[in-house]
């Protein structure tokens, strides 16, 4: 297995119609995020503890949601919000 990210619940739905340029920046924050979990979390299927607490992001137009499980070795966003700013 390896690390990744992907849409969960209703931040897929919400992907399909938000603009290009914000699901650009979410993509890209969240490949961040990806990058930093997997040098954090090397043995993500074995590990033992409990997954770190989800947080949210600020990007240009809104912000999203994520939570990050280890042992699946995923980075899930779970929640978009886009205000147009």
């Amino acid at each position: 297995m390896s690390w990744t990210w992907e849409y969960v619940f209703g931040a897929e739905e919400a992907a399909r119609t938000a603009p290009p340029a914000f699901l650009a920046e979410i993509e890209r924050q969240a490949d961040e995020l990806v990058r930093a979990a997997e040098a954090q979390y090397l043995h993500g299927p074995t590990h033992g503890g409990g997954d770190p607490k989800g947080d949210d992001i600020v990007v240009p137009g809104g912000m999203f949601s994520y939570q990050i499980v280890v042992r699946s070795e995923r980075v899930y966003v779970v929640q978009l919000t886009y205000l147009g700013f």
